[in-house]
Parts: structure tokens; sequence; C-alpha cells
């Protein structure tokens, strides 16, 4: 079988459920070196069979049911991507960089253009043999047009550390949002269930049974036209932010999905601060200051002593446990 160059070769792995329960946990119980999640990911790019039927999804299966799974034996060659990124922090387990708008943490399927992920195997270097070949070091991700603040694993170990801390939400997230229009309060939660819109899969939605989403905002300037809003997704959902804002009438400026984009523009979303538990222990917290198109945003709507403010470097804080504040 031929596979393109620079696809990784495939190994099956075959088994016979020893129980009834969902593919992607029965998989993942039966191979320790395979994370839940990772599972995950290659059942729904179709490399899971059932009973010689491929699933696409985590279904329910009985005992005694043949399972085959096709996982990637070799990592993904390593292209020369010629981006240059900003570090923000770095030690021997994990670097935080400040993404810029415009560039996707991992690309689409199709996508050829440069990503995180992959200027992210070029700094790994041999180091990368390690990693799940999916997405070797991402332990979350922003939207392509969302600036700020993206922590990347160096090590298997610390990869899994950090992505059960986004899981657990024991990490703490604050973004800025520029957005149209002024919330009718000043403060609140949004608390609404999200999933993928039922009449367009590239979109998100809020749908009564869908997955539980709670955002807070703040209002921090407004000029009655825009508002700056400080913004605390407390789960992770797809494009939580975006869908949040626009279900209460304040959609993130330029947004072409949510809302409406000018000529030129970008969701004026950026994550400004994330603060997570070390894998080595304590607590980190990182800042990435607003970029020129952002700051530029702000002054227009006469925010200009907030814009100073958050325009400004802070350094990280490595503290220990108990100590944070943010």
């Amino acid at each position: 079988m031929g596979d393109a160059p620079g696809t990784p070769a495939l190994a099956t792995r075959r088994l016979t459920a020893p129980a009834a329960g969902r593919l992607d946990a029965v998989l993942a119980g039966a191979f320790d070196d395979l994370s839940r999640a990772r599972v995950q990911r290659l059942i729904e790019a179709g490399h899971a069979r059932v009973n010689g039927s491929t699933a696409h999804k985590a279904l329910a299966i009985f005992e005694g049911a043949e399972l085959e799974l096709d996982v990637p034996e070799t990592p993904h060659e390593s292209v020369p991507t010629g981006l240059k990124l900003k570090v923000l922090y770095e030690d021997d387990a994990l670097a935080a960089i400040d993404k810029r708008a415009g560039l996707a943490v991992h690309g689409a399927p199709g996508d050829t253009g440069p990503s995180v992920a992959a200027w992210w195997l070029e700094q790994l270097g041999d180091a990368a043999t390690a990693f799940d070949v999916e997405r070797p070091g991402i332990v979350h991700r922003l939207d392509k047009d969302t600036s700020g603040v993206l922590i990347l694993a160096k090590t298997p170990q610390a990869q899994a550390a950090l992505s059960g801390a986004f899981e657990a939400r024991t990490t703490k997230k604050t973004y800025l949002a520029l957005v149209e229009g002024v919330p009718d309060r000043p403060k609140a939660v949004i608390d609404a269930p999200i999933d993928r819109h039922p009449g367009d899969r590239m979109r998100m939605a809020i749908v009564k049974r869908g997955r539980e989403a709670r955002t807070t905002y703040e209002v921090l300037y407004t000029d009655n036209r825009r508002a700056l809003l400080e913004v605390r997704p407390e789960t992770g959902r797809t494009h939580q932010i975006r869908v949040h804002l626009a279900a209460v009438g304040v959609p993130v400026c330029d947004d072409a999905v949510y809302g409406k984009r000018e000529p030129g523009g970008r969701q004026l979303l950026h994550a400004y601060q994330l603060s997570i538990p070390h894998p080595a222990g304590g607590r980190l917290t990182v800042t990435a200051p607003i970029p020129a198109d952002f700051d530029h945003a702000v002054r227009a709507i006469g925010a200009e002593t907030l814009a100073l403010h958050y325009a400004r470097a802070v350094e990280p804080k490595l503290e220990p446990d108990g100590d944070s504040h943010s």
C-alpha cells in the first residue's frame, strides 16, 4: 500500500473486546501507551473498526466484538516553517508562546500553511519522536484568529499533566474581548450548553442538549458603541467565548463567523493571561501583552489608559502551590 509522502506509517492493533463498553474506553484500557484522548482522535479520523466496519465515533460495543485500531508509527516529518514566535517563558517541561492572530495551532485537513505544531516540531528536534504524532506537545488550542498565551509541552509526561489540568479545570484563563455593542449587565455569568450547530457543522451554537459551558465577563470600558471586556471561560468548549458573547447580543468585533468582519479585520479576542499547575509543582502564570492591532482598537474607543496597562510586558510567575492570587 503506497502512502503519500510524509504520511506516517500505520500499525494495526487488534483486540477482542473483553467486556461491553464505549469503544474509546475499551481501546484505551487495552493499550497502556495510548491516552483516551488520543484514541478518540484516531476514532474520529476513521482509524478504528468494529467487526470490520469503520467507526467514526465512540460507539457502545459488546463483549467479544472484534476491534482494530490503526496507529501511526512514526512522527510527522519536520518541515521548515520560517516562523519566529515569541517565547514568553521556557523551562525543561514546557514553553509558553505568544501566538499571533492568523496562525493556526495545528492545521485543518488539507491546510498546508505554517502552524504552531509544525514550528514546535522544529524546536523539539529528536525529542519529537517520544510524542503522540497527531499533536506533539499540544495541550490546548486557540482559534486561528485569536492571539495570546499558548502552552506547549516538551515531554510526554508534561503533556499528560498539562492536558489533565485543562480537563480538570484547574487552569485559570483570562481573555480580553472587544465587542460590538454593550452588554445589558456590567458583569455576569453566561451559562449555556454548546455543541455543533445543527444546520452548519463549521459553527458552534447554544444547543439544549449540548455540553456544559460557562463564561464570566466584566465590562472594563465602553464608549456606548463598543465595549472592552475581561472574559474568563470556566469550561473549554470550541469557540466558547465567541458563541456566548454573540448569544447575549455582543459579538466579538470582526468575528466573521458569529458577527460581522470588516475588510482586513480579525476577531478581536486575545488570550491575555493563563495560570496553570506546573508539572514539576507550583503554579505558573504567564501574560501576553495585547498586540498592536488590539491596542489600536482599544484606543479607538477612548480607553488609552487600559491600552497602556494591557500592552505592558509582565514577567511570568512560578509560585509555590497556594501562593498565586491571579
